[in-house]
């Protein structure tokens, strides 16, 4: 299926890495790792790793202390040991990740062409709105939905189609962006229009079938829908 607007609705957003930037997370990490990165990616790594087992063998837990495991686990990995105090001071900047530039401005679009725009994540609540109070964007959406509301994570169908119902939209009227390729996935297989946020010129993914649309700014999409 190919991007169709005249069939939008409802426009869905990813949280991490789409709205925020994860990336950001390394600078927690520079005072106290002597080679930050390799553990903040591990980190990452990791944290969606153990959402995806989570959801096959039924190890829900909520994302943030997901987040703390896997950052116990990069750590250790690479022979740093830190005491829970720093450890909870790394983990907490997933409460101030920066937004990128163009967010706020698209979003606004957006929804002055009469398309209501929600957030949908496997962040849980306490971290959802966090993140939108500092990114400053609360006054332009509906509402923040949460893998927490059902205990399960992306990019399993049953999140997609609770989204789906909680916006009152019938599931192909929505367009779910997002800078995840497994989120790209999961939702086009779940019966979304699927938009992938490619911000850093990366290759698709040869597995699983094609994004519906590919933007590299916000703005791409507002365009897309000829607003």
């Amino acid at each position: 299926m190919s991007f169709d607007p005249e069939r939008i609705t409802t426009v869905t957003f990813d949280s991490y890495s789409t709205l925020v930037d994860v990336d950001a997370a390394e600078s927690a990490l520079e005072e106290r790792v002597e080679d930050p990165e390799p553990v903040s990616k591990l980190w990452r790594s990791r944290s969606l790793e153990y959402t995806f087992v989570a959801n096959a063998i039924d190890a829900y837990q909520p994302f943030y202390e997901m987040n703390r495991d896997a950052l116990q686990y990069a750590l250790d990995a690479h022979g740093v040991d830190l005491p829970t105090e720093e450890r909870d001071e790394i983990l907490a900047v997933y409460h101030e990740l920066d937004v990128f530039d163009d967010v706020r401005e698209g979003i606004e679009r957006l929804r002055d062409g009469g398309y209501d725009p929600y957030v949908v994540s496997n962040g849980n609540p306490g971290m959802l709105d966090s993140m939108v109070e500092h990114a400053g964007i609360g006054d332009l959406l509906e509402d923040t939905i949460s893998a927490d509301e059902i205990r399960t994570f992306k990019p399993a169908a049953e999140l997609y189609r609770h989204a789906a119902a909680r916006t009152g939209t019938p599931i192909g009227e929505i367009a779910h962006v997002t800078a995840g390729w497994f989120d790209v996935l999961g939702a086009k297989h779940a019966g979304m229009q699927s938009v992938w946020v490619d911000r850093k010129g990366s290759p698709w993914e040869p597995f699983g079938g094609d994004p519906d649309l590919t933007i590299e700014r916000f703005d791409d999409l507002v365009e897309a829908l000829g607003l």
